[in-house]
């Protein structure tokens, strides 16, 4: 999907386009359990008869879904604009990734999409190692928000599972907002946005950390879910913005794996075994150090647009 979008939005406007296809993430999880539990509900109901266990409809609709998806997939979207017999994106936006204009649209090879373009790029490296602690902090938060209410705040579970929908909710329109301000803003950097963004989730984090009454922890979790999915998707963004369109996949395939490799591994076995030996004030503090170093690393992308001369 990343790699269909490079072909079609240009720098200044991808920021925007590129939040929307990024809100997926958050609309899906909040779909995810009605759905499943409808397609139990309509296996025991009107299929008992073919033998079907009931909960494995909580496999066969999403499954459907998935398959409809594909198929408008396949006959909506276009390759390329060249294809279709149009102009670059770039060319008819006068939006160059670079200061030369320069496109690198020939077809690459395997060998130099991975060596010269990606392993090569010391940005992708940069917001590939940002994207451990931003994981770092996003599964931090959301995979251990139940067990720290019910077990610390004492919030019942039913309570704590509507405090973890918010938070989701929260960053659709934290995703937006980062899009937009990445493109009219600063003009296609996606540094700047991720730092502000990135500061604000620490003090929230930290407001959340000493929260005492309900309204605070809600209130510090919902904004923890909108300033911290717009860092997500911008590391993903840069990716793409950052290496030839050819390369796109591949770049945020890299950023991707250090993310859930890496970050998610650390936000559940790492903080998990620091919870469970230190308590939980030793468990915010990683994340909120986590919180730190993803700015910075951030910072060090400020005056990155697109691909820079030395990366084509």
């Amino acid at each position: 999907m990343g790699r269909v979008l490079v072909h079609w939005f240009s720098i200044n406007e991808r920021g925007s386009k590129t939040s929307v296809w990024n809100i997926a993430h958050n609309i899906g999880v909040a779909l995810m359990a009605p759905i499943a539990t409808a397609g139990i509900a309509l296996v025991g109901s009107y299929f008992a008869f073919t033998g079907i266990k009931s909960y494995n409809g909580a496999f066969l609709l999403p499954a459907i879904f998935a398959i409809i998806t594909a198929i408008l997939a396949y006959l909506a979207i276009r390759d390329t604009p060249e294809s279709g017999g149009l102009p670059p994106i770039e060319e008819y936006r006068n939006d160059y990734p670079n200061k030369s204009h320069k496109l690198v649209e020939k077809e690459l090879s395997t060998k130099d999409i991975l060596f010269k373009y990606v392993l090569n790029n010391k940005w992708v490296w940069i917001i590939s190692i940002a994207n451990v602690f931003v994981y770092l902090v996003r599964y931090g938060v959301e995979n251990w928000a139940p067990v720290y209410l019910t077990e610390v705040q004492h919030i019942t579970l039913s309570s704590s599972g509507w405090s973890y929908f918010w938070y989701e909710m929260a960053g659709i329109p934290g995703t937006l907002i980062a899009g937009w301000i990445s493109d009219k803003v600063f003009k296609g950097r996606r540094g700047p946005a991720g730092f502000f963004f990135m500061l604000v989730v620490t003090v929230f984090v930290y407001i959340y950390m000493h929260a005492t009454n309900m309204f605070m922890i809600n209130f510090s979790l919902i904004m923890i879910g909108f300033w911290i999915y717009g860092p997500v998707m911008l590391i993903g963004l840069q990716a793409l913005d950052l290496v030839p369109k050819k390369a796109a996949g591949t770049s945020s395939g890299l950023t991707g794996l250090f993310g859930y490799l890496f970050g998610s591994v650390a936000a559940n076995a790492i903080l998990g075994w620091t919870v469970d030996k230190f308590g939980w004030q030793a468990g915010f503090y990683i994340i909120l150090i986590s919180c730190i170093l993803a700015a910075v690393l951030f910072a060090c992308t400020w005056k990155v647009r697109g691909q820079e001369e030395n990366a084509v």
